[in-house]
C-alpha cells in the first residue's frame, strides 16, 4: 500500500458510514479539492455511497471558517425544506461528521477532509442541453434565494477574499499593468482600453450595496449548471452543491454568474468572436425561471439590477482573464500561448452584446417583475 492510499484509509477510518466500506474511488470532474465516491454496503439493504472530499489548502486556507459556514448553510435549508414539505434528504447537502465531532478531520499530513451523504437518482449536466434545462437551473437557485431569505449572512465567512468586489479586481488589473512583467501589455491594448472604459461600471453594484439599495444575501458565488443536481425523472433542479464559496453577497450576481456561463454558445477561449454572442431567449428562460424560483423573497430593485449583475459578473471574469495574461498566466491554467487573452476577449464580447441589446434586457427584466 503506498503513501496515497494509507492517507486514504486513515480518513476512511475517521468516519463511522453506518456501515463496512466496501470501495473508494475518485469521482467527479472537479479541479479545486480531490473527490472520491466511498461506497459501503448495509446489511440489510443496498449500497449506499457518500461523497467524501479533501478540501483544497491552495484554494481555502481556513477550512474550519469554511466548513462553519457550509453547516451553517445546510442545517438551515434542511429545517426549511422540511417545514415546507420537502425531502431534506434529497433537497440539501448534509455534512456527516468525522466520529471526533468536529466539523471536518484532518489527517496526518495536515489534509482537510469532509464528507457528505451522496444524494441517488440524480444528473449533474456539465451544460445546458436545452432550454428547458438552463430554465430548471434558474428556478433552482431562486429557490435557493428563497429558503435563505432570513439567514443572516452577515455571520458568514468570507472564504475567498473580494471574491466579487469588481473594485478590487479592477485595482489589481491596474496593478499587473503598471508592472507588466512580461511586456504583454503591447498585445492587447483594445483590451485594456475597455476596462478603463468601463472603470466607473466596476462600482455600480458596490455603490448601490452602500447606499442600501441592495441588501446583502447568503449567495452561493459559483451558480454554473453543473452544481444544480437535477432529478433524474422531472429534470428538474433538485439540489444546490458545492457550497464552498458560499458568503455574504449580492443576489445579481449569483443570478449574473448564471447568465454569464449559460446564456452564450461559445467556448470560454472561442477565437472567432463572431460566435461570441448573448442568448436573449435564454436570458429571458433563466430570468423568468430564477424569479419564479425565489417566488417573491426579492426586492424590486434587486430584480432592477439584474442586467447590471450579468454585465458586471462578465466584465469581472474578463478582467481576470487580462489580468492573468499580463501578469504571466499564474493563477488560471492554460493549455497554448495567449489563452487567457482568447478567454478575456470572449468575455469582453458579451459585454459588449450585453450593452447594445440593453433596453432589450431591462424589458424582460421588467417583464416578469411582479
Amino acid at each position: 500500500m503506498n503513501a496515497a492510499e494509507e492517507r486514504l484509509q486513515e480518513v476512511l477510518a475517521a468516519f463511522d458510514f453506518g456501515a463496512p466500506v466496501v470501495g473508494a474511488l475518485r469521482y467527479g470532474q472537479g479541479h479545486i479539492n480531490d473527490t472520491f465516491v466511498v461506497h459501503t454496503q448495509p446489511e440489510d439493504r443496498c449500497c449506499r455511497r457518500f461523497i467524501l472530499q479533501r478540501m483544497s489548502a491552495a484554494a481555502f486556507k481556513h477550512p474550519d471558517e469554511l466548513m462553519e459556514n457550509i453547516i451553517g448553510v445546510t442545517e438551515y435549508l434542511g429545517r426549511e425544506i422540511a417545514k415546507h414539505g420537502g425531502d431534506r434528504s434529497r433537497e440539501a447537502m448534509e455534512v456527516l461528521r468525522p466520529r471526533n465531532g468536529e466539523s471536518f478531520f484532518t489527517d496526518s499530513a495536515g489534509g482537510a477532509w469532509r464528507v457528505y451523504p451522496f444524494v441517488e437518482r440524480t444528473i449533474c449536466y456539465q451544460s445546458a442541453e436545452s432550454e428547458e434545462l438552463f430554465a430548471a437551473s434558474g428556478r433552482a437557485f431562486g429557490r435557493f434565494q428563497r429558503l435563505l431569505g432570513d439567514y443572516p449572512a452577515q455571520t458568514l465567512h468570507e472564504t475567498i477574499p473580494n471574491f466579487h468586489n469588481t473594485e478590487d479586481r479592477l485595482q489589481k488589473f491596474k496593478a499587473a499593468l503598471a508592472a507588466d512583467p512580461l511586456g504583454r501589455a503591447k498585445d492587447c491594448g483594445p483590451e485594456i482600453q475597455f476596462v478603463l472604459d468601463r472603470e466607473a461600471d466596476c462600482s455600480v453594484a458596490l455603490n448601490a450595496m452602500r447606499e442600501g439599495t441592495l441588501p446583502l444575501r447568503v449567495t452561493h458565488n459559483d451558480t454554473k449548471l453543473n452544481n444544480v443536481l437535477m432529478d433524474e425523472e422531472t429534470h428538474e433542479g433538485l439540489c444546490i452543491i458545492d457550497l464552498d464559496t458560499v458568503m455574504p453577497g449580492l443576489v445579481i450576481y449569483d443570478f449574473g454568474d448564471s447568465i454569464r456561463f449559460g446564456a452564450n454558445h461559445s467556448a470560454e477561449d472561442e477565437r472567432d468572436l463572431s460566435k461570441v454572442n448573448l442568448d436573449v431567449e435564454l436570458f429571458s428562460a433563466y430570468t423568468a425561471a430564477f424569479l419564479e424560483g425565489a417566488g417573491g423573497s426579492l426586492t424590486n430593485e434587486e430584480i432592477d439590477y439584474l442586467p447590471w449583475g450579468a454585465k458586471l459578473m462578465t466584465l469581472e471574469c474578463g478582467i481576470r482573464f487580462l489580468t492573468d495574461y499580463i501578469d504571466g498566466d499564474h493563477y488560471f491554467h492554460i493549455s497554448r500561448e495567449a489563452q487567457n487573452l482568447d478567454r478575456c476577449r470572449t468575455q469582453f464580447k458579451l459585454v459588449a452584446d450585453m450593452e447594445s441589446r440593453w433596453a432589450e434586457l431591462e424589458a424582460i427584466v421588467r417583464q416578469y417583475q411582479k
